[in-house]
């Protein structure tokens, strides 16, 4: 069974406001960064936001599934369970695509938010997006207004740019989605 475990923040968000600050000429803050701040900041995509890293480790990924999240490289590091004969004694040839393998992985925020706009599609596969929401989950539990920015394409964009859209642009949830995504409280 899929799972997900030691999940953990790396950086903190006053880090990420001292460095706004530092771009824009400013001092050190003397407080931490308002929940409306960290929206802004993230939905503006400041450079900042790349000090906070977010580490996960996905047990039993199936293989093929792992092939879809190591495509994703700018921002992530990946360590992948490896198939190599040599070292596990068993022919690689005749694994089985859904092979279970561990994947291990340390993104930046900027990362984060590119992956959910893929892997959150519809038209990625049903276990590509239940792996990747997984993830969302342990986000959310750490950082929810981390989480709240990980949508989508369609939602990022405000449009559907795939070449077979699904549709979902064209509900009432669609409009509350995207509406919540852009609101900055």
């Amino acid at each position: 069974m899929l799972e997900i475990k030691n999940t953990e923040i790396k950086g903190t968000w006053r880090e990420v406001g001292d460095s706004a600050r530092t771009t824009i000429g400013l001092d050190v803050g003397e407080k931490e960064p308002s929940t409306k701040w960290k929206k802004q900041i993230l939905l503006a995509e400041h450079s900042p936001i790349r000090q906070l890293q977010f580490k996960w480790k996905w047990n039993n990924l199936p293989f093929w599934v792992s092939v879809h999240f190591v495509r994703h490289c700018l921002g992530i590091l990946h360590f992948v369970k490896t198939s190599r004969s040599d070292r596990t004694g068993i022919n690689r040839d005749e694994l089985p695509q859904n092979n279970p393998v561990d994947h291990e992985c340390e993104a930046n925020v900027q990362a984060l938010i590119n992956i959910s706009r893929k892997r959150l599609c519809s038209q990625a596969s049903r276990e590509t997006r239940e792996a990747w929401e997984l993830v969302l989950e342990k986000v959310k539990e750490k950082d929810p207004t981390l989480a709240s920015v990980c949508v989508p394409e369609c939602i990022y964009r405000g449009f559907c740019p795939e070449f077979k859209c699904c549709g979902f642009i064209n509900t009432i949830e669609y409009k509350n989605k995207l509406e919540e995504y852009r609101s900055v409280k």
